[in-house]
Order: C-alpha cells, then sequence, then structure tokens
C-alpha cells in the first residue's frame, strides 16, 4: 500500500477520505520519525509552514506527488520538485471568497467604530456614545486602491464598486476590461497617491520581496488605510513602521508577516497605528475544508491519472 505523509492539520473528512485509499501518516516535518517515513512516502502534504526543497526531496527517493492544501505556493520549491520528477497538485480557488470577506472587514472596521453596549446607559451617555463613535468616513466616499488585480484583487473591486467605492489598480499585467469590474488602471505612483485605502494582493514570486518600500510610502496619503493580506515579505516592515509612527492618522492592517510568527524584534510590534493579525484572512472553516481536498489530487497523482490543478510557477 502506498504511504503519504501528512504534516499539517487536514479536516478529518478529507484526511479520512485520503486514508480509506492509502496508508496516511501524520506527522510533523520537525516531530520525531519524519526522516524515516519521509524516506518511504510516496506523497506529501502539506500546508503553510513545511518548507519542500531540494533538502527535503533528497530524503525522499520515492516520493511522486507533493499536496499543498493552499493557493500559495512559496514554501515548495517547483523547480526542484520537477527535476526529480514531483508532480505539485494545490487548491487556487479554496479560499478566494474568504480572503476577500476578510479585506472588505477590515476596511469597515478601519472606517466604522462600532461599540456594543453590556449594561443600560442613561440618555446623557447614550449621547455620548453617538459622538464619539460617529464615523469620520464613509467607504462610498474613498478610493480604493488595490495593488494586483488577480483573482482576489478583482473580487475586492467588484465588491468595492457596489459599495460605491471609486477604485484604482496597478499590476505588472495587461487585465481585459471585462475582468476589472469597474477598476481603473493606474501606475504604480498614481496608486499610491491617489488611495485612501490600499490593499495588496500580489503573488509569492522572490522579485515581489520587499515590493512596497519607501518611495512608495512616501506618496501615501497621511491618512491611508495600507491593508495587506497577501505575503508578509512583499512589503518592507522598516518603511511601513517608519512611515506609520510619521503619520499617526494611518492605519496599517496586517494579516500576514515575515516571519511567522513573529518576535519581539518585528519592527511593527508596538507601533500604535499598526494592527497585526495571526494571518487569519483564510481561517473559515469553508476554506479550511476546501483546501484539505487536495487529497483526490493527490491520489489521482498516485492512481497514475492526471491531476485536476496542477502548481504552476509564478512568471
Amino acid at each position: 500500500m502506498q504511504l503519504a505523509l501528512q504534516t499539517e492539520h487536514l479536516e478529518a473528512t478529507a484526511a479520512a477520505w485520503l486514508g480509506e485509499r492509502c496508508k496516511l501518516v501524520r506527522c510533523a516535518a520537525d516531530g520525531p520519525g519524519f526522516c524515516e517515513l519521509l524516506a518511504q512516502a510516496d506523497a506529501l502534504v502539506v500546508r503553510t509552514y513545511t518548507r519542500v526543497d531540494a533538502a527535503l526531496l533528497s530524503r525522499a527517493p520515492r516520493l511522486k506527488v507533493v499536496g499543498r492544501a493552499g493557493v500559495g505556493l512559496d514554501n515548495v520549491d517547483l523547480a526542484a520538485c520537477a527535476a526529480r520528477g514531483v508532480v505539485v497538485v494545490n487548491t487556487p480557488e479554496a479560499n478566494t471568497s474568504a480572503v476577500v470577506e476578510y479585506v472588505l472587514a477590515l476596511m469597515l472596521d478601519a472606517t466604522r467604530p462600532r461599540g456594543g453596549l453590556d449594561k443600560a446607559v442613561d440618555a446623557k451617555r447614550w449621547k455620548e456614545l453617538r459622538e464619539e463613535l460617529k464615523a469620520p468616513r464613509q467607504l462610498c466616499e474613498l478610493t480604493l486602491g488595490i495593488w494586483g488585480l488577480g483573482k482576489i484583487g478583482r473580487e475586492v473591486a467588484r465588491l468595492a464598486g457596489a459599495l460605491r467605492m471609486r477604485v484604482v489598480y496597478y499590476d505588472i499585467m495587461e487585465i481585459p476590461e471585462q475582468h476589472r469590474h469597474g477598476a481603473l488602471p493606474v501606475d504604480r505612483r498614481q496608486l499610491c497617491a491617489q488611495a485612501d485605502v490600499l490593499t495588496v494582493h500580489v503573488d509569492g514570486r522572490a522579485s515581489n520581496r520587499n515590493l512596497v518600500g519607501p518611495a512608495d510610502f512616501a506618496l501615501m496619503k497621511p491618512g491611508v488605510v495600507f491593508i495587506n493580506a497577501a505575503r508578509g515579505f512583499v512589503v518592507d516592515r522598516v518603511a511601513l513602521a517608519g512611515f506609520l509612527r510619521a503619520n499617526i492618522g494611518a492605519l496599517g492592517m496586517l494579516d500576514v508577516h515575515e516571519p511567522e510568527p513573529f518576535d519581539a524584534s518585528y519592527p511593527l510590534l508596538g507601533v500604535p497605528n499598526a494592527h497585526l493579525y495571526p494571518h487569519l484572512a483564510s481561517a473559515t472553516a469553508l476554506a479550511h475544508t476546501n483546501m484539505s481536498w487536495v487529497v483526490k489530487d493527490v491520489w489521482r497523482v498516485l492512481n497514475g491519472e492526471e491531476p485536476m490543478h496542477r502548481g504552476v510557477a509564478e512568471a
């Protein structure tokens, strides 16, 4: 019976499905016995924090397929896998809705302060609360800038348009008008200068490291809401921290970080207008279930069939 090695969480139903078809063993990549299991594994199923590189592959002589339960392939060396004839599969559509909803929630958190009541208050305090929580801006007054109009960026544009925001975007690719959902193309400098809310949705190619840097922050409005739910390494953390400290009316909302988890030396830690979240954009039951069903493509490869979704190198 073929052996599939699972290093990170899968939803129980999906894990059981694969376990009915081959021997499925769960063992963390830093756990005891991992090297021995890897040497015998025909398949490896990972999520975000298992690094599949040439060194790991050299210890997996039987490996036929790597299943990434998720969208990005930042932690999988596709070239090294191809060189060894290892097929990589993933779930490219699994979490789009979850991430888009999350970005919209951050935008609303940034613009619409809310406070609940857990006790009765008198008329004076009631009036004070309504004044204290009055929103200075509505989304329909603002320009949304989207850096990267891929699958997620396009859906963010569609929903923002429905909320009557003006939407502009910058992308290195030419996006056909029918896929823009009314978003207007601008150059990089215009994007940074015009956006009241700027959200980043770029891929994990190596050239995107520190993509958003000092020159970009220098162009941004002093009250901009800057959102990153893409990859932590695409933003220059030191530059962002400096911008936020110099512009106390701006707000940084960061769901992804470099590294994860970060330690006490993280440049954005302690910056009062930096809101840091523990990589929650895909943290929904539905998204996790969708990602876990990568096991179907893992089994297709083990069974000698063509997978539905091969992992593709980002240009």
